[in-house]
């Protein structure tokens, strides 16, 4: 009876996991059987200064005006301190920024997605905009609340991309086959990206609303699954001496973490001069660093930047 009893446990053991062994695989493979091509992950990098000054001023004025970012945050009531904080500080440099709430909330003005779990949140928003604003952004920039963007930076690295390709961007993680961009430093996709993605979003078994079987896959990966059947794949972003510009970390952490592993180069180990993003921040740390980044000036020294993005009409940033 005992042995009888031992080997009924071994086999729902075995069982449980040969069926997380397929969901896994299910999950990873997605996609392979769909490509039209052979895609290898490649790491993309900002222009060069000197090839922008090769363009004319009037080129250089009419993009400065005419490149334009579409922000989106994922918020939740718990988050209403951070939520605060970005509203006052890097969203005012976006072109347009939208806050995406799980429920209503009084005190800030959002889109109630009616749903608490994330990658349904982030379905629904990508689907809002570009149902709403596909003819007026061709770049989408979409930050969960502890992020800080620096939004002329990402202006500037894409500065000599083409939306009309299927860019998927920001810093890039590796799970098994499946390549994804964390939303913790940020994800950014051309309008042909969200025209894909689009038009997935209403086939479930591409894009389905519900991660997984056994247990849900965060809503980043999830993403990374719809766009690889779209022919969609996640791009590392980098700065010329190949550091990253999206950063899943803060400064702070950053620079720590530099200490320790570059004592001789606390700064060149640390962080690329042309950050996008960093990520973890408290209410206070965001602006600590709208102060450093817009606001600190050196007298005397001047920046011979190639190309100033100017303001959205309207705006209060600063």
């Amino acid at each position: 009876m005992l042995s009888e009893s031992s080997s009924f446990l071994k086999g729902v053991m075995l069982g449980s996991i040969f069926c997380a062994l397929i969901t896994i695989l299910g999950h990873i493979g997605i996609g392979h059987g769909n490509r039209m091509h052979h895609h290898e992950h490649h790491h993309l990098q900002a222009p060069n200064k000197e090839d922008i000054l090769k363009i004319s001023e009037d080129e250089r004025m009419e993009l400065s005006k005419s490149f334009r970012v579409y922000c989106i945050i994922l918020v939740k009531p718990k988050d209403v301190s951070l939520w605060a904080a970005v509203k006052d500080t890097w969203t005012k440099h976006c072109d347009k920024a939208e806050f995406f709430s799980s429920e209503n909330v009084k005190v800030f003005e959002s889109i109630n997605m009616k749903t608490s779990e994330m990658w349904l949140m982030m379905r629904k928003a990508y689907k809002y905009a570009f149902d709403k604003y596909s003819n007026q952004y061709h770049w989408f920039f979409l930050a969960c609340p502890t992020t800080f963007a620096i939004i002329e930076n990402l202006k500037y690295f894409l500065l000599k991309k083409d939306p009309s390709q299927p860019f998927y961007l920001g810093h890039t993680i590796k799970s098994g086959d499946l390549e994804y961009v964390s939303v913790e430093g940020g994800i950014v996709l051309s309008i042909e990206s969200m025209k894909r993605l689009n038009s997935l979003l209403n086939i479930p078994e591409k894009c389905p609303e519900q991660g997984g079987m056994i247990w849900k896959i965060s809503e980043d990966k999830q993403l990374a699954v719809c766009l690889k059947y779209a022919g969609v794949f996640a791009e590392n972003a980098e700065d010329a001496d190949g550091k990253d510009v999206f950063n899943t970390k803060s400064v702070g952490l950053s620079i720590k973490e530099a200490m320790t592993n570059h004592p001789n180069q606390v700064v060149e180990g640390c962080c690329s001069d042309m950050a996008v993003t960093f990520n973890g921040l408290t209410p206070n740390q965001m602006h600590v660093m709208m102060y450093g980044v817009y606001r600190l000036r050196a007298f005397g020294h001047l920046f011979n930047d190639a190309l100033i993005f100017l303001p959205p009409n309207g705006s209060d940033n600063d």
